[in-house]
């Protein structure tokens, strides 16, 4: 059983790359940007900080091109990672929450 589990939290882990992109950011920054355009978005709390990546990647400039290669059913691939960015983000709650309150916010290139 607990065999598992670690394999199940692995996997949630390992698919969703958001949170594995901020958990534990260098220098306290990560540079989000889609489709070549920069976020709107300044900084991100480190409490479910996967989640926050994902929508800063969807709330960016508006793209001069029109492209829909990054979709599954006409849902954004960054919607998709959000929701797994879910689980591992209260998977590593713990971590997130004191590194919060020791680092505050995590800033946004």
């Amino acid at each position: 059983m607990k065999r598992i589990i670690s394999l199940a939290s692995a996997s949630i882990i390992c698919a969703s790359c958001a949170t594995v992109k901020t958990v534990n950011p260098k220098e306290n920054q990560v540079d989000i940007a889609h489709r070549g355009q920069k976020s709107y978005c300044k900084s991100i709390p480190r409490v479910y900080s996967g989640t926050s990546y994902s929508f800063c990647l969807m709330n960016s400039e508006p793209s001069q091109t029109v492209n829909t290669g990054s979709t599954l059913n006409h849902v954004p691939l960054e919607a998709i990672d959000a929701v797994f960015s879910v689980a591992a983000d209260t998977i590593v709650l713990p971590y997130t929450v004191m590194t919060q309150a020791k680092h505050g916010n995590i800033k946004v290139n």
